[in-house]
């Protein structure tokens, strides 16, 4: 069940001005969390939480001991160097510290002083993956995304039989997942021309992005006990952006007869925070499915899920390529879509990753799939907005793109934005790809 409480206020009020922008993707009533240091340091990674263009230092305001109870001991599992123990702590942990935060945070506060104490400006951090993720696990969850790209290989039958039945989803590499502002190498293997009779090795030539929404496990499940629908939440620590790159000729080559492989493990880049469910709750929706379509088997469905089961979260992708940032021109956008046109619901995800008997553990990692929408400049990944390479874009300075050249750089950004309410944004994520190293070709 959603339920909204004082956090979510509208009109609360920060004593630190940064945070009362309209602007800001950090407001008092976000406060995510991410694992930081102060840029080009020695020191030891920890816990903070975003406050307007600043960053609450939670090992440091722990060491102050001006919390008391439950928000006590989630203070300090954040001041370790992932957020996995505080995670695995569950939904009464994660509410009390945020709570705590939150009045410490507000306008007239009494910790305005020792706080003020453990701020460090988000322009001076840098940032590690928030959790050790021991799986991760890409599903398939845009309808419009699989029909696009169906349609590509099928043109009468885009949609597999399984899809409106079942969450579809396989195993991914957590190894490669980088925070954004990693760069990576263009990727090599093999590929093969069409209609040739053998494969070449080399680097990859149809480069793409994918642009997902990231969700992060927080309190799993024992192995052969499955999470109920209406459970399913409890279970989810947090979002954040995701872009699963996509090495599209390698993937043509390999992905028959078992999937993905070395065309989406070379490199996935995720933003820096994770925005908690509880502080998405205003943005909660109600989720549809078309009545001409299979309505879910019973343990995808429930009254819950039907009511607050969407998350109406704002998706953005720019390119920005290497003339750009010589001329100091700004990036390009290519898409805007909605996380609302999900096909399938995070709690549908959990409970459907678990009812095997699977178990989910703190800090595992679930991708969305690439979240296209319905309508022109909703398409969330180049092979749909070109066409799978016929249709080339237009970038507006000269320049046009069908899949990616070194030195592009890809940013993605989310919120959520409605009347009445403060916006929640889950930041930002880039990276640039580098020419993939030819030494490897000797």
């Amino acid at each position: 069940m959603v339920i909204l409480n004082e956090t979510h206020d509208p009109s609360l009020v920060s004593w630190l001005e940064s945070a009362n922008l309209p602007s800001t993707d950090f407001p008092i009533q976000n406060l995510p969390f991410s694992i930081f240091r102060k840029r080009e340091s020695k020191e030891l990674f920890r816990g903070g939480v975003a406050i307007g263009d600043q960053i609450i230092d939670l090992a440091a305001l722990n060491a102050a001991g001006i919390y008391v109870g439950v928000a006590a001991k989630a203070l300090a599992a954040t001041s370790e160097s992932s957020l996995n123990i505080f995670m695995a702590m569950g939904e009464v942990y994660w509410s009390a510290l945020r709570l705590e935060l939150s009045r410490s945070l507000r306008e007239g506060s009494k910790d305005k002083t020792t706080i003020s104490n453990y701020l460090i400006a988000q322009v001076d951090a840098e940032y590690a993956i928030p959790a050790t993720i021991g799986d991760y696990t890409d599903f398939y969850a845009s309808i419009y995304h699989a029909t696009n790209v169906g349609r590509l290989f099928r043109p009468d039958n885009p949609l597999l039989p399984n899809y409106k039945w079942i969450p579809i989803g396989y195993h991914g590499r957590s190894s490669s997942i980088n925070v954004s502002g990693v760069d990576f190498f263009r990727p090599s293997s093999q590929t093969i021309e069409s209609n040739a009779e053998t494969p070449t090795y080399g680097p990859c030539k149809r480069l793409d992005y994918e642009l997902e929404v990231g969700i992060f496990i927080g309190k799993g499940n024992e192995q052969g006990e499955r999470i109920l629908i209406d459970e399913a939440e409890s279970n989810v620590f947090g979002l954040c952006v995701l872009n699963d790159w996509s090495a599209r000729d390698i993937q043509t080559w390999e992905y028959q007869p078992l999937g993905p492989f070395l065309s989406k493990s070379f490199a996935s880049t995720i933003s820096p925070w994770i925005v908690t469910m509880e502080s998405l709750a205003p943005y909660r929706t109600n989720w549809i499915r078309d009545e001409a379509d299979p309505q879910p088997l019973h343990y995808l469905e429930s009254e819950n899920n039907r009511e607050y089961g969407g998350v109406d979260l704002q998706l953005e992708v720019l390119l920005e390529t290497t003339k750009m940032r010589k001329n100091l021109t700004p990036p390009v956008q290519l898409c805007l879509t909605n996380f609302n046109y999900s096909y399938w619901t995070v709690a549908q995800m959990v409970t459907h990753h678990s009812v095997n008997g699977c178990n989910l553990r703190a800090g595992d990692f679930f991708g969305s799939g690439t979240m296209s929408g319905p309508h022109k400049g909703s398409e969330g990944a180049l092979i749909e907005l070109t066409k799978g390479g016929i249709e080339p874009v237009d970038l507006g300075n000269g320049e046009s793109r069908t899949y990616l050249e070194d030195g592009d750089r890809i940013i993605m950004r989310a919120w959520c934005e409605k009347t009445g309410l403060r916006r929640i944004g889950l930041g930002e994520l880039s990276s640039t790809i580098l020419p993939a190293k030819l030494d490897y070709f000797g």
